[in-house]
């Protein structure tokens, strides 16, 4: 997505901006991506069974969505369903360094890959991560879908992911 990112961003500000410059993140409020094959087998519910995994405590930030309602007052909201079987919530925790911020941190600070500054509020927990998608595996889902907070700027985590699933 940085790619495409880029591309915005200097489209919008009117001046380009090179492959090798970081992106300033303060002209992004928000992301939302999709392709056409993505997008289509998710609407025809085809293909393999799938787990979320996601940062905990946001377990059902998918079923929520972005609270659209085209009639709010409407009592009977028609939701659609999710499109996998099981959730994984990871703890970890990576949170964007503020100045602003007053909770007086004292984690671990890491440069993410857009040259901003994270904190590190909590390591992935690898044993109970492994614990979680084991119980997948024996379910017989073998694809997952990883969403962990801020991992556009701090992959570390979702390529942990990734690194343990493929060990299953």
């Amino acid at each position: 997505p940085r790619e495409a990112i880029r591309r915005i961003i200097g489209e919008e500000l009117g001046y380009n901006i090179s492959q090798t410059e970081l992106l300033d993140s303060t002209h992004i409020e928000w992301i939302r991506m999709g392709t056409t094959v993505a997008t289509n087998a998710l609407l025809e519910r085809k293909g393999e069974k799938c787990a979320l995994v996601i940062t905990s405590g946001f377990r059902d930030l998918l079923y929520i969505g972005n609270q659209s309602r085209p009639n709010l007052f409407d009592l009977c909201i028609d939701m659609p369903e999710v499109i996998y079987e099981e959730v994984v919530e990871v703890n970890e925790r990576v949170c964007m360094v503020q100045d602003s911020c007053k909770l007086g941190l004292t984690s671990p600070v890491v440069m993410g890959t857009t040259g901003e500054k994270l904190y590190v509020w909590q390591m992935l927990d690898k044993e109970k991560l492994q614990s979680d998608l084991q119980r997948v595996f024996n379910l017989g889902i073998r694809s997952l879908a990883v969403v962990l907070m801020h991992s556009y700027a701090f992959p570390d985590h979702e390529i942990s992911v990734g690194e343990l699933a493929k060990e299953m």
